[in-house]
């Protein structure tokens, strides 16, 4: 495992939420990473669907983690939006995020989230963000 990919595992694994969520990422490199969250019976709506705050919250961090990986790991997200383009029914949330633009403080990136079935994946949003880095003497956590 690179070094990048474990301090990413470290990182998330300080996120409370995440942990609730049981999230892992599975790819780290600089402008991209892959976020999985395995789909229980908890994280769904009242049509069986993934709930979109799911969806969201995959986007977001994913957004976060791939902005980081060419900033720092010293940001949060200024904005994101996003789409959903179908409800969400599967066994595992995807997110795969890349960088569309990197400034000095902030990068653009963009997100596709996917729900997967065996081998089989469907894309259900897709989310575009803002990622920004910290300023000095911010309290990073």
């Amino acid at each position: 495992m690179s070094e990048m990919l474990s301090q990413a595992k470290h990182i998330l694994a300080s996120q409370p939420f995440s942990v609730l969520l049981a999230a892992e990422i599975l790819n780290f490199s600089p402008g991209f990473v892959e976020l999985r969250v395995p789909v229980r019976p908890e994280l769904l709506q009242q049509h069986g669907f993934v709930h979109g705050g799911v969806l969201s919250y995959a986007a977001d961090n994913a957004l976060t983690f791939v902005g980081g990986s060419v900033l720092g790991p010293a940001v949060v997200t200024s904005e994101f939006k996003i789409n959903y383009l179908k409800p969400a029914v599967g066994d595992v949330v995807i997110a795969r995020a890349i960088v569309v633009h990197q400034g000095t403080t902030q990068s653009v990136c963009r997100c596709d989230v996917l729900v997967g079935t065996g081998n089989r994946e469907t894309l259900c949003a897709v989310a575009q963000g803002t990622i920004a880095r910290l300023s000095r003497g911010v309290d990073a956590g």
